[in-house]
């Protein structure tokens, strides 16, 4: 089983409205409410695909099918330090297929590799088991529980280093 990452497509304004507006996994990300098809059309028009120019990357995970089963995101880019978060999103019917860790391991790979950035990080919910599992898997280091990160709770802080900076 292959993926492939690519930059969002008008193409995927149906997908991104699912995922973004499935409620019962905005409290493992920041959303807040819901959001429109205008809202994720002036998203995808007014995004370059420049993580430098966005300060952030969203990539449409597709399967090898060509089917998108999921999301990627570098964002909060911070070019000074080198660093990025990292947030991803599988389409409930491609879970516990190992898309996630594919898209981790290739965004990983461009992250320090093409990018050069020293260090990657991402906050999960305590209780959410699958994405502890899947940042545990490509040895990101859980470094800190955070106290009442969230209102539904404590957060773990995953970190992981470019091996070939430090």
């Amino acid at each position: 089983m292959t993926i492939h990452l690519r930059k969002i497509e008008p193409t995927d304004l149906p997908f991104l409205y699912l995922w973004e507006n499935e409620t019962n996994v905005w409290k493992d990300g920041d959303t807040h409410n819901p959001l429109s098809q205008q809202d994720l059309r002036n998203y995808i028009a007014s995004t370059t695909g420049d993580i430098y120019q966005d300060g952030q990357l969203r990539l449409i995970i597709e399967s090898e099918t060509k089917d998108p089963v999921g999301c990627i995101d570098l964002y909060d880019l911070d070019i000074r330090n080198r660093k990025a978060g990292i947030g991803i999103y599988i389409a409930k019917h491609s879970r516990e297929q190992c898309y996630g860790k594919m898209a981790l391991q290739q965004l990983e790979e461009y992250a320090f590799h093409f990018l050069n950035l020293r260090t990657l990080y991402a906050f999960t919910h305590v209780q959410n088991t699958p994405c502890n599992q899947l940042f545990q898997s490509t040895h990101f280091q859980s470094i800190a529980t955070l106290p009442y990160w969230t209102l539904e709770g404590n957060a773990t802080l995953w970190i992981k280093n470019n091996p070939n900076i430090l």
